[in-house]
């Protein structure tokens, strides 16, 4: 079970990195101090659940990943090839970045289908509601800011 859950965790550790790096790019790119404060955030926050699930999978005895996934690095890398054909908005930016945190919610979403250890389980589960509360957020503001456009 223990190479189980460190799969699980290791999944959501790439998913983590994914995010810290994708919205540390968004906070570079933002115009609105506001996003900039927003994203930049939300990096820290990826990175700190990053490390919380690194230190679990030491624990269990694992190897914990230490990046992000070629897919988030793909995904990064056509950001900024239609960042160069476009105009990066603060909104496309907003776009960009509810589009990863769907993709979290969804790899949070099946590692809480698997089966955990209690402990383990209320860790993925506390992450989880913070990576939805992010995603309503920048849905929120996104809607926001296609209002004003």
């Amino acid at each position: 079970m223990a190479d189980h859950v460190i799969k699980v965790l290791n999944n959501l550790i790439e998913t983590s990195k994914n995010g810290e790096k994708g919205f540390a790019s968004a906070a570079e790119d933002a115009k609105a101090p506001e996003l900039q404060e927003l994203f930049r955030n939300r990096s820290r926050d990826c990175a700190a659940g990053a490390a919380e699930l690194q230190a679990i999978v030491a624990q269990m005895g694992g190897e914990p990943e230490d990046s992000g996934t070629v897919a988030g690095a793909m995904h990064r890398g056509w950001t900024n090839i239609k960042a160069a054909v476009s105009s990066r908005t603060d909104l496309t930016l907003l776009e960009e970045c509810e589009k990863g945190e769907d993709v979290a919610k969804a790899d949070y979403d099946k590692a809480l289908k698997e089966t955990l250890p209690e402990n383990v389980r209320a860790i993925v589960e506390r992450q989880y509601q913070g990576v939805l509360h992010n995603h309503d957020q920048i849905r929120d503001l996104r809607n926001r800011y296609r209002a004003t456009a």
